[in-house]
């Protein structure tokens, strides 16, 4: 458990913990470092901080690409990657600054409530 329930983005992720129990990952991210401000894993296979740099750069690369295609009027609101038995979601609070990034069973989880999930605790990084 790396984080601290004092910390905003801490809160952020027992929030999550408390409406996903058996997710597989989950961390809070600087979008800008990469850095994870807080993170938890309850598989050992799965190192929530590494995986937030690594994501990053997935985030930068996104946005790149849209400015490419001059998508200025589009936000990215989250990334989803699909994995043989892992769902992975990215979402970026609204400013752009942080985002999540969890990581859950797909046998185990309904894609729809993590969204929400996400959606209703992004709010609270801004």
């Amino acid at each position: 458990m790396a984080y601290s329930v004092n910390s905003p983005a801490g809160k952020v992720v027992q929030d999550i913990l408390n409406d996903l129990p058996g997710l597989m990952a989950v961390a809070v991210v600087d979008a800008t470092s990469g850095m994870s401000l807080a993170s938890h894993s309850n598989t050992p296979s799965i190192n929530p901080d590494t995986a937030a740099a690594y994501n990053t750069e997935v985030v930068k690369q996104k946005q790149k690409a849209m400015t490419a295609l001059k998508l200025s009027n589009e936000v990215i609101e989250d990334i989803l990657i699909t994995l043989t038995t892992q769902i992975h979601l990215l979402k970026l609070a609204s400013n752009g600054s942080k985002f999540i990034y969890l990581v859950v069973s797909s046998r185990d989880t309904n894609l729809a409530i993590a969204r929400d999930v996400l959606r209703a605790n992004a709010e609270q990084l801004n």
